[in-house]
């Protein structure tokens, strides 16, 4: 499910960090890592096990947030087949579990974390980052072991072949996902980044052949200015899209070699409920986009635009179809009654993110000996979608309250002031209750107070009534 993830550019000032350094001790958040999983940690780093095959002589590249450490993956894309029409992708995935003994203090404290939680002004890691920044992660000129995804596709980006082994791989460079696509666009991308436009568009066309969704809602951002912070939006850029596409295309892959020998871990997603639907359409038409019956709601998604502020509230509102996404476990042979993830519009599994989720690396161990797994995969598989809904629980809490306390520290000092936005929700059972998107700064917030019923989609002038990161969240009042 897409995110509101808050991103800092900068340094948070004092007022914001005690509060998120409340919040982490009010949700329990580790703040270190036990002395004998680091001690593990640095064991691990200075011994992995050592794959068999070198395929360090291919320059593979990352794509990454510019200060991103734990890059879980790098990627080279060729041409191939008669007349170059074909496409050959090469994924490499950090190979987490070539540092991690299973039973050990790291798998242990893995299990306890299950993944990365984020926070604007840090994150609470999964591994130590000795090994999620360092000794595991796929950096720049040094040579780690890797899960290697080899997928040809053909000219239409259609998978025609998949291959998955064990590799030594050395990235050559780190690349933000404005300059990937600044060179793109500008055509001076070498052949291995100028592919991923074409090979990211072909497989846009085939999500929408099949009725897949992706949802480019924009991320919100604290940025530095003038030595003050504000709140701004900041919407996909096509490369996120691309880029995004190559993991799937993985995760697909993976999922049909687990169906393929009746082991795995799905990522599913039932389909929406009529009623979630119709819901979206009463506020599609209340924010004046146009809807029409024929319209799937896959072709409407790709039709809006971000950087509208009608647009990003409704995206966000679609969100709320991709609730109930979890993992589902099978085994020998017996394939669940649903195996597809709605939004995907296909079978799909987590497996390229295994520094930072812990159910990727049973992923991969899963599709490198599909027929045969190792002991431990098979005795840890039946817990993990517990393990996973409670993770994952947890940092969706730790999102939505990061959120909240961003925006209470931002407007702390401007309670009473007047602003001006789109009501996007509207409380059935209450209609005088609501959410207000601000058209600046990047605020969407709850929206009371007021003694008629909002008016869904329409644009609102409102008052700022309460702001304290301490103690409550932010609050608004028709004015």
């Amino acid at each position: 499910m897409p995110s509101r993830r808050i991103r800092v550019t900068g340094t948070p000032e004092a007022p914001l960090r005690a509060a998120l350094t409340a919040l982490r001790t009010e949700l329990g958040v580790p703040e270190t890592f036990p002395p004998e999983v680091l001690a593990e940690a640095e064991r691990a780093a200075k011994a992995p096990a050592p794959p068999a095959e070198d395929a360090t002589d291919i320059p593979f590249f990352t794509i990454d947030p510019p200060t991103s450490m734990d890059l879980d993956q790098a990627m080279h894309l060729s041409r191939r087949g008669t007349g170059g029409t074909g496409f050959r992708v090469r994924y490499a995935i950090a190979d987490v579990a070539a540092f991690v003994v299973p039973g050990g203090a790291l798998d242990t404290e893995a299990h306890r974390r299950v993944t990365t939680l984020y926070f604007p002004d840090e994150k609470t890691p999964l591994h130590p980052p000795l090994l999620s920044e360092g000794a595991a992660s796929l950096l720049p000129d040094v040579t780690r072991p890797a899960v290697l995804w080899t997928i040809d596709l053909d000219a239409d980006g259609r998978t025609s072949a998949v291959d998955v082994r064990r590799a030594l791989v050395r990235s050559r460079v780190k690349l933000d996902y404005a300059t990937a696509q600044r060179q793109i666009d500008a055509g001076t991308a070498e052949e291995p980044l100028a592919l991923l436009k074409d090979i990211g568009e072909a497989r846009e066309r085939l999500e929408v052949e099949r009725g897949g969704i992706s949802l480019n809602v924009p991320e919100q951002e604290i940025v530095e200015r003038d030595h003050t912070y504000e709140l701004a939006y900041r919407a996909p850029l096509p490369a996120d899209g691309w880029n995004a596409q190559i993991s799937l295309l993985t995760g697909m892959a993976a999922a049909d070699l687990m169906l393929t020998h009746g082991t795995g871990v799905l990522r599913t997603l039932p389909t929406a409920p009529d009623g979630a639907v119709g819901r979206l359409h009463r506020t599609a038409h209340a924010l004046h986009i146009d809807w029409p019956h024929h319209m799937s709601y896959a072709e409407l998604i790709r039709s809006l635009d971000p950087h509208l502020p009608h647009h990003a509230a409704f995206l966000q509102e679609c969100t709320t179809l991709l609730r109930g996404a979890g993992y589902t476990v099978f085994r020998d042979g017996n394939l669940p009654a649903v195996t597809t993830h709605a939004a995907v519009a296909a079978p799909y599994t987590h497996c390229t993110a295994p520094l930072r989720r812990l159910v990727d690396r049973y992923a991969s161990e899963l599709c490198l000996a599909p027929g045969n797994p190792p002991a431990w995969v098979l005795a840890g598989l039946d817990a993990l979608p517990k393990q996973m809904a409670d993770g994952n629980r947890l940092a969706g809490t730790v999102e939505r309250e990061c959120v909240d306390i961003v925006e209470a520290a931002l407007l702390k000092d401007r309670v009473g002031d007047l602003f001006d936005g789109y009501v996007v929700d509207v409380d059935e059972r209450q209609p005088t209750v609501g959410k207000v998107q601000l058209d600046a700064p990047a605020v969407v917030a709850r929206l009371e107070g007021g003694t008629t019923p909002l008016p869904l989609g329409e644009r609102l002038r409102v008052r700022l009534t309460q702001a304290d990161p301490g103690t409550s969240k932010v609050r608004f009042a028709p004015a």
